[in-house]
């Protein structure tokens, strides 16, 4: 996903929001399910990713680079990266 921000961010010249609006909420309502997904909202199925960045607006330039701290998937935690301590 951070790849198809980046494309938005710069070829399409669309601002971070408004790639991440495009890649969630608005996809959600182009297939009719907006109602029940695509933002974080109460009572809506909750699939979302935690980031490690200071701002919204760094996700579209992190593509290549794991930037994912946590995968929740139905408001479950399915993955957690590892912090790096620098030994084995």
């Amino acid at each position: 996903m951070t790849m198809v921000l980046s494309l938005a961010s710069t070829h399409l010249k669309m601002t971070p929001a408004e790639a991440i609006a495009a890649a969630t909420i608005n996809g959600a309502y182009s297939l009719d399910r907006g109602h029940d997904i695509g933002s974080l909202e109460p009572g809506k199925l909750a699939d979302f990713v935690i980031h490690d960045c200071d701002d919204y607006r760094e996700l579209p330039y992190f593509f290549g680079r794991e930037t994912a701290i946590s995968v929740h998937i139905g408001g479950e935690c399915v993955y957690q990266r590892v912090p790096y301590t620098g030994k084995r």
